[in-house]
């Protein structure tokens, strides 16, 4: 049974995109190993089958490397303030949250409060309106900054 099919008919097509006609697939097994290429089986339910000379490793690496370019998983980063942080830590952590956006990344930019500053919520507003003025120019805000326990988050996505 492999002797008949090594010899049936099949439509081969050249590395360069080339017909090379109606062969034997044995014929075209050679032709194939001459080049050090492969002979794959493109069309097999078409008669008589078509196959294609071809690297199969260098088509199957090609089309991996094509599908990863294209994805892109965005992530949430976080950026953590408090109502007393300095105004060169808020803008170096501005400038963190600007590369994360820019990355296509989305930011949750989170004011935590601790013991007595409870009393100060209204600071803390006040550096994240602050913060979110800032980034509106990268990104677009989500949820509005809100109240959760000890802190007020808020969520931006890129533009």
């Amino acid at each position: 049974m492999n002797d008949q099919i090594r010899i049936s008919p099949i439509r081969v097509v050249g590395s360069d995109g080339s017909q090379l006609g109606i062969i034997a697939t044995d014929e075209a097994l050679e032709k194939a190993r001459e080049n050090g290429l492969d002979l794959v089986e493109v069309a097999p339910n078409e008669r008589p089958p078509v196959c294609r000379i071809m690297d199969y490793g260098k088509y199957k690496y090609d089309k991996k490397k094509k599908e990863s370019q294209h994805s892109h998983h965005t992530k949430t980063k976080e950026i953590r303030l408090r109502p007393k942080t300095g105004e060169h830590d808020i803008d170096f952590k501005v400038k963190r949250a600007i590369g994360f956006l820019q990355h296509k990344d989305k930011v949750q930019v989170t004011v935590m409060f601790r013991g007595r500053e409870m009393a100060h919520i209204e600071e803390g507003r006040r550096v994240m309106n602050q913060v979110i003025e800032v980034l509106e120019e990268y990104g677009k805000v989500d949820s509005r900054p809100q109240m959760q326990g000890r802190r007020i988050s808020c969520t931006l996505s890129p533009k």
